[in-house]
């Protein structure tokens, strides 16, 4: 079968495709035949040993699948072969075939196809964790997005509104602007591109600020970093709650006095160790974003699809910031 594999650590361009041994299922694992890989942030970090968990080379990057089951291990029950599933391997997943445990896989709702279906867990199910369990976001706050238009930043836009928030998109451009409003904004700014002197910086907080309503936002959902965090942090109301989401603008150097004046809560958000230390909640979680899909209150949005001989330029194109929602690979029939 052919893998995408990275050998060295590197950017995009360091990936090669090459022919690989088929995997075959041992006790308690399935093996899926992968029709669509997600695209994700840690990808464009874990390729260059930049990222939390460093596989040991070659390994593949691709850290959510969706596919069929293709064969069954020893001791499996509730999985058969044929079934259509989703998998969240972390990494390893940019291939033709997989091997994961049965116990972390899940079933394909009727109607969702398989790039959507790619394109749901890590996206959503980071978000969901953030706004519901770690910010404890209620109905009437106003939520504050910064990265509107990137693939966790527009899944947080759909479920802040899902959970009754007032929802402000902040992003890069006027299209990225517009996108998170189809999603369902309320209202959107566009904030400057690049580093920002302390004069853009306040010039910037009071825009966000004069967008979240008189007293500012009650959550900070930041996925963006750098020099937006200050602006955001400044412009939050009493008792906010500020999520940590990520950091592709660079980790900024955060002003702790800020947060004593405005008793604002800093929390951090690491999703892929809270499905590991608790799957109960997980798996809840989980079930309440598909039903979410299934009223229609979340779409994912795959703005981009790429074949697998192409996966470098999938996540490259993540990495350039020029992405809006969720790019995903595909591999044909």
């Amino acid at each position: 079968m052919r893998a995408v594999l990275s050998k060295a650590p590197g950017g995009p361009e360091t990936l090669v495709v090459e022919e690989v041994l088929d995997p075959r299922p041992q006790k308690g694992e399935v093996v899926i035949d992968v029709k669509a890989i997600g695209v994700n942030f840690p990808d464009t970090l874990i390729i260059e040993d930049k990222y939390q968990f460093k596989p040991q080379r070659p390994f593949s990057p691709g850290g959510e699948v969706a596919g069929v089951v293709e064969a069954v291990g020893e001791g499996v029950t509730g999985i058969r072969k044929g079934d259509r599933v989703i998998a969240v391997p972390g990494w390893g997943g940019m291939v033709e075939r997989l091997a994961v445990p049965a116990a972390s896989v899940m079933k394909i709702p009727d109607g969702m196809d398989f790039e959507t279906a790619a394109a749901l867990v890590m996206t959503y199910g980071t978000s969901y964790y953030a706004l519901k369990d770690r910010a404890q976001l209620k109905a009437g706050e106003t939520l504050l997005v910064l990265g509107a238009a990137g693939g966790v930043g527009v899944a947080a836009v759909e479920l802040g509104k899902a959970m009754g928030a007032r929802v402000v998109a902040a992003a890069s451009t006027n299209d990225k602007v517009q996108f998170a409003l189809e999603a369902g904004a309320d209202t959107g700014l566009i904030y400057p591109s690049g580093k920002m002197d302390k004069a853009a910086q306040k010039e910037l907080s009071g825009e966000l600020k004069l967008a979240s309503g008189r007293d500012g936002p009650d959550v900070v959902y930041d996925a963006v970093g750098g020099d937006y965090c200050e602006p955001a942090l400044r412009s939050m109301d009493w008792n906010g709650r500020y999520l940590v989401v990520g950091f592709p603008a660079g980790i900024p150097a955060l002003p702790l006095n800020l947060t004593l004046l405005k008793s604002v809560s800093v929390i951090g958000v690491f999703w892929g160790a809270a499905v590991m230390r608790d799957p109960a909640a997980h798996a809840a979680n989980m079930g309440e974003l598909l039903a979410f899909w299934k009223d229609g209150k979340i779409k994912p949005r795959v703005s981009r699809t790429y074949p697998l001989e192409r996966a470098h330029e999938a996540i490259k194109a993540l990495g350039d910031r020029s992405v809006m929602g969720k790019v995903v690979v595909t591999i044909a029939e």
